[in-house]
């Protein structure tokens, strides 16, 4: 059974920060649990080997506050139910600051935006949340810049509804976790849930049909008895390259959240990132849970 009671949302203050501030905040609506707003500023020492200048401590001061008033304000915008995000403003490295809170906390989720869209960010996904997705021990919701709008208002308090979520799978441990986190979100959400599994190459001794049919019956073998009161659920089988037929499903369907497993976070597993997860999060436009086993 999935419990998210703690969830950190770590920002820059960007767009893409922004938006996933949204679904931070609907999700900790959504699962009562306690949400902290967090900002990293740099350290000077990043920018010099030398001693830190006399005025660094009144800079450090001033950034502090100038964050905190930053982060009051975003959530002034979005809270309007008394709920309220502890603030955090603290100084180090973006990504190492983020694990080493998650990792103290301990946090259930992390949810943060992506630069990723377009140019040289496309291909590096965006180097602080590609770092967090590699290294932390829970699952990471990695939120980008839709190309069309995601968030929709389904009431004042909640600025995120999701209508349609995606699990892809290839039924490792890894992937039956992820189903965990989908089939909750769905059932949170009163959702669709799309569960798909790609074959890259279709057995010479089956036809595709039964193929298909036997796949479809083990999409859905894990699905809870109770789970179709609260969402629907559909299964489909496809064809060709997992990331490619992925991102093609989710933009056809105008699929609100993809949630993918993500191998471990050690040896060759660091270098590849999990290919799947690491292409749709580069080439598609829909938010992606990355669920570690």
């Amino acid at each position: 059974m999935v419990k998210i009671k703690q969830i950190l949302c770590p920002v820059d203050f960007s767009e893409f920060a922004t938006k996933a501030f949204d679904y931070a905040y609907s999700l900790a609506t959504r699962y009562d649990a306690k949400l902290y707003l967090q900002h990293a500023i740099r350290p000077l020492t990043e920018y010099s080997y030398h001693v830190l200048p006399p005025w660094a401590e009144q800079f450090y001061a001033d950034s502090k506050a100038e964050s905190e008033e930053q982060l009051r304000k975003m959530v002034a915008r979005q809270t309007s139910n008394g709920f309220s995000p502890e603030l955090l403003v603290q100084v180090g490295l973006p990504a190492e600051t983020i694990l080493k809170f998650a990792q103290k906390q301990p946090i259930d989720l992390i949810v943060m935006g992506t630069h990723g869209l377009q140019g040289m960010d496309r291909w590096m996904v965006g180097s602080v949340t590609e770092k967090v997705i590699r290294k932390a021990q829970c699952p990471v919701l990695a939120v980008c810049k839709p190309t069309h709008d995601f968030v929709v208002p389904k009431a004042k308090d909640d600025p995120v509804q999701l209508r349609k979520i995606l699990l892809a799978t290839d039924f490792s441990d890894y992937g039956e976790r992820a189903f965990a986190y989908a089939i909750s979100l769905a059932m949170e959400y009163n959702a669709e849930l799309t569960l798909l599994h790609v074959l890259e190459d279709v057995p010479r001794d089956e036809e595709l049909s039964a193929v298909t049919a036997r796949l479809v019956r083990k999409l859905e073998d894990p699905v809870p008895a109770d789970a179709r009161n609260w969402c629907a659920i559909k299964s489909t089988v496809r064809v060709g390259k997992p990331y490619q037929e992925i991102v093609q499903l989710a933009l056809e369907s105008q699929t609100d959240l993809i949630v993918l497993g993500v191998r471990g976070r050690s040896g060759p597993d660091l270098a590849v990132f999990g290919s799947t997860t690491y292409r749709v999060l580069q080439l598609g436009s829909s938010p992606v849970l990355a669920v570690h086993i």
